[in-house]
C-alpha cells in the first residue's frame, strides 16, 4: 500500500465570528434542553432519554468551547499587538 502524500496545500483555515457562533450554539443546546425537560416521561416511557442528557452535554460542553474560544482570541489579540509593537520599534531609527 503506497504512502498517501497530498496533491493540493491546505486552505487557510476560516476566520469570523467564532466566540458568537459557539455562545450561539450552547444557548442553543441548553434551550433544546429546557424545552425537552418537561417532557421527561414521554421520553422515559419510549427508551429515548438519549435526546435529553444529549441536549445537556451540548450545552455543558459549549461552556467548555466558550472558554476556548475567549482564551484562543484573547491570545490572538496579545499575539497581534506584540508583533506590532516589535514592528514599530523595527521601523524608528
Amino acid at each position: 500500500m503506497a504512502k498517501w502524500i497530498a496533491k493540493h496545500e491546505a486552505p487557510e483555515p476560516l476566520e469570523g465570528p467564532v466566540v458568537a457562533t459557539v455562545t450561539g450554539g450552547t444557548i442553543l443546546w441548553f434551550a433544546l434542553f429546557v424545552v425537552q425537560l418537561p417532557l421527561y416521561g414521554w421520553f422515559a416511557d419510549r427508551g429515548q432519554l438519549w435526546w435529553v442528557w444529549t441536549c445537556a452535554a451540548g450545552g455543558f460542553l459549549g461552556l467548555i468551547g466558550i472558554w476556548y474560544v475567549r482564551g484562543r482570541e484573547a491570545a490572538l489579540k496579545r499575539h497581534a499587538e506584540s508583533t506590532a509593537a516589535a514592528r514599530s520599534e523595527q521601523d524608528t531609527p
